[in-house]
């Protein structure tokens, strides 16, 4: 009889064995819901007034000069409460320019979200991208300090599961049994694929190439903030490394 180890109580369950053949069409109910959120999220925006939806921007997305006090004080204007200032960190991942925008994350998330989904179960997939997205939003602030630009989108979060699902590339859907390690951050192949994310997104964003119209630049520091949160992190939320660590 096969035995299941229940000493993390957040362990996923209810997931094929390992040696079992993972569908691709089998969407994991975090993903699922996640690109259920960030479509319904942009169609409820999209049929609202349009000083409304310029309102939400303006409140909820990430403005750098929002937290500058000298372009505050500059401007005679008022950056708001700590609430405030503290929700657009969560709330700018939710919000898209267009539909082409929530398209492109959504088939990003499709790609990158199942392997992380399986492996973390639903809380921790949740925590995690938000974890991701709140990186990628300090480090776009900590480069862009005072810049009036909003930043919208998820996709720092998304970079954030792509970071983590490059480290479990090769260790298999989430089991007690196999506790498969993590790629470790120094081999060939991630470094491999760190170096070429890099210079993708420093050239797009340098270039402005991908940006559709009406966008002027695209927020890579974000991207890079949420790839590295999700590529150094991934470990802590990983309930196989912690299986792992509790072995040795």
């Amino acid at each position: 009889m096969d035995m299941t180890d229940n000493s993390d109580p957040f362990l996923p369950r209810g997931e094929p064995p390992a040696d079992e053949p993972q569908p691709f069409l089998r969407l994991p109910l975090a993903v699922g819901l996640l690109a259920g959120l960030l479509v319904a999220a942009h169609a409820a925006r999209a049929f609202l007034p349009v000083a409304t939806s310029n309102g939400i921007i303006a409140n909820y997305a990430l403005i750098p000069a929002r937290y500058s006090h000298a372009f505050l004080t500059a401007h005679h204007l008022d950056g708001g409460s700590l609430l405030d200032r503290a929700l657009p960190f969560a709330t700018y991942i939710f919000l898209h320019a267009s539909w082409t925008h929530v398209g492109l994350n959504t088939l990003w998330l499709l790609a990158f979200g199942p392997l992380v989904a399986r492996r973390f179960g639903v809380v921790r997939f949740f925590v995690f991208f938000l974890v991701c997205g709140v990186a990628g939003a300090a480090t776009h602030l900590t480069f862009n300090w005072g810049s009036i630009d909003p930043v919208i989108g998820a996709s720092a979060g998304v970079s954030g599961l792509m970071g983590a699902s490059f480290r479990l590339i090769g260790s298999g859907p989430m089991s007690a049994e196999t506790r498969k390690p993590l790629t470790p951050l120094l081999s060939r192949q991630i470094l491999t694929w760190t170096a070429l994310w890099a210079a993708l997104n420093v050239f797009a964003g340098l270039t402005g190439l991908g940006a559709g119209p009406g966008v002027q630049t695209i927020a890579w520091q974000a991207h890079l903030g949420g790839y590295f949160a999700g590529l150094f992190l991934c470990g802590l939320f990983d309930p196989v490394a912690r299986l792992n660590r509790r072995a040795h």
